[in-house]
């Protein structure tokens, strides 16, 4: 078993098996999985993933798109990160 997400414990058969029953945007992906939504933001599994695609599609990697970026829904002030800071 090959873990490709560290942070949420995805495998390889795990996002294999879903590209075979057709779900083969990365977006899709990643809501389904969680894939990128861990501590890393997807700075390890992303890549992997849009390898997996690529080879399991037959597209070329700059054909998947990247994931869109989310930003938080109301800001929030630096001091809230902050412990102990006024």
């Amino acid at each position: 078993m090959k873990i490709i997400c560290r942070c949420n414990d995805v495998t390889l058969e795990e996002i294999e098996r879903l590209i075979d029953e057709g779900v083969t945007e990365l977006e899709e992906l990643r809501r389904l999985l969680r894939l990128g939504m861990g501590p890393c933001q997807g700075r390890t599994c992303i890549p992997l993933v849009i390898s997996i695609l690529a080879r399991k599609t037959g597209k070329k990697i700059e054909e998947i798109p990247l994931p869109n970026a989310r930003f938080p829904v109301r800001p929030v002030k630096i001091e809230a990160f902050v412990e102990g800071e006024k």
